[in-house]
Parts: C-alpha cells; sequence; structure tokens
C-alpha cells in the first residue's frame, strides 16, 4: 500500500468498515481531489471491476481514476454524501433509469454462459434447490439474446449518493449476459422489501418497463439466487425469495 500511495500521490484518511472484499479507504490526491482507495481481495467475481469501470466511463457509475492490477488496487472517485440506495424510496425507479445505461457493449468480459457451467459443476453440488438451479441454467444459458455488460451484483447497497450524479454504481461484478439477468440481483435485494409481494413487484416492473422477457428474468433470479447462497449469511432470506418465485 505505501507504495501505491507514494506513485498516486496519496494522502490517507479514514478506512471505511471492512468488508469481505478487502480494505477501502478515504484519499486526497495531490490537488486535493477526495478518492478512494480500494485494495481487494482476488476474486473470480471482481476480476474484470477495473474493466468495467473503464467501459462505463463513469457514466452511471463511479470513475475509474487509476489501477494497479498486480496490487489489485482501485483508484475511484469518492461518492458524497455515499447514503445507500436502500435507503431511498424511490430506490426501483432508480434502478430502472440505471440498468440501460450499463448495458454496454461486453466483448471481452467473462460470459454468463462460462459462470453458469461453474456454478453447476461447484457451487450447486451441495446446495438447497441446487437440481432446480442447474436445470434452470441448463435452460437458460444457452438460449441467451443479445450480450450486453452487466452488473451481476447490482443490489440496494451497490449503488450510492453522489454529487457528479445523484445515484452512482460501485463493485461491479461484470459479466457478458442477456438483460434478462441483469435484474436478479435486484429482484432479490431484500434491502428493498422482503415478501413476496415486493419481490414479484419489482419483477414486474423491471420486465414490463424494460421490455424484459418475465420468465427468463424469473429463472435467472432463482437459479443465480440458489447459486450465490453458499456461505450467505442471508440464505433464510435467499431461499424465502426462490420459493417466492417457484
Amino acid at each position: 500500500m505505501e507504495e501505491l500511495v507514494e506513485r498516486w500521490q496519496l494522502t490517507v484518511g479514514d478506512e471505511y468498515p471492512p468488508g469481505a472484499a478487502g480494505r477501502v479507504f478515504r484519499v486526497e490526491r495531490a490537488d486535493g481531489t477526495p478518492a478512494v482507495l480500494k485494495l481487494s481481495l482476488p476474486h473470480r467475481e471482481a476480476e474484470q471491476e477495473a474493466d468495467a469501470l473503464e467501459r462505463w466511463g463513469g457514466i452511471g457509475a463511479v470513475r475509474l481514476l487509476e489501477r494497479d492490477d498486480e496490487q489489485h488496487a482501485l483508484l475511484l472517485e469518492r461518492c458524497e454524501p455515499g447514503t445507500f440506495l436502500s435507503e431511498s424510496p424511490d430506490a426501483l425507479d432508480v434502478l430502472i433509469d440505471l440498468l440501460p445505461r450499463l448495458w454496454r457493449n461486453a466483448e471481452g468480459f467473462h460470459t454468463l454462459v462460462d459462470e453458469a457451467q461453474i456454478w453447476i459443476e461447484h457451487d450447486l453440488k451441495n446446495a438447497e434447490h441446487g437440481d432446480l438451479a442447474a436445470g434452470l441454467l441448463r435452460e437458460l444459458a444457452p438460449s441467451q439474446g443479445e450480450q450486453v455488460l452487466v452488473h451481476q451484483d447490482l443490489h440496494g447497497e451497490n449503488v450510492l449518493a453522489a454529487q457528479r450524479e445523484p445515484w452512482l454504481v460501485i463493485d461491479p461484478k461484470p459479466l457478458a449476459a442477456e438483460r434478462e439477468f441483469a435484474v436478479a440481483p435486484i429482484v432479490r435485494s431484500f434491502e428493498l422489501g422482503h415478501s413476496r409481494r415486493d419481490v414479484l413487484y419489482r419483477l414486474d416492473r423491471l420486465c414490463a418497463e424494460l421490455g424484459l422477457d418475465r420468465e427468463r428474468a424469473r429463472g435467472w433470479t432463482i437459479a443465480q439466487t440458489i447459486a450465490w447462497s453458499g456461505g450467505s449469511d442471508y440464505v433464510g432470506a435467499h431461499m424465502e425469495t426462490v420459493e417466492w418465485l417457484r
């Protein structure tokens, strides 16, 4: 970290609360611009985070200021005041506006086809409802429509209030996938309300307003929710979501 601080001419401030992905610090650049230094633990899902931020170019997402792939380090635009979108009563409106802005050319990104195969071979082996998810993935993955860049973890606490734009996306876990897959993390985002009515409302509204195939979006949500539930602190809530969607 010391070498990065010197090379990027940073003044380091407070550390954000620690997360599973690594360590994040408030910093200032040499010209006084506030920024964020993110030091990540290597992880397959976040391997192309910097590439996604570069592809978005600050449109709907935080700007990437510097990157060091060997040290898994990113220097990012800081979001102020930085409150979570999940705290806004307009959260779903914001997400419906953001999603099409993020659906860029996906050339060069890991594919949902490959990711689905990893889930089938590893994550679903001992998962609750693993057979259900594997069956959906075998049906949906090879029959996708147009591939776009999607953020497969776009929930209510991965969008922050900012000044350059009212809301900016953070922490992309990018994939090349069809648009229907992109709504899965939003449909199950219990921060936005956790009941059968809430889940189905989000699914129906996202698909209707974005012109998506509801059955495919429903299938992707079930499959990814099951695949991502292993080791999660929220497995109970996620399994309730699966039952409501079945």
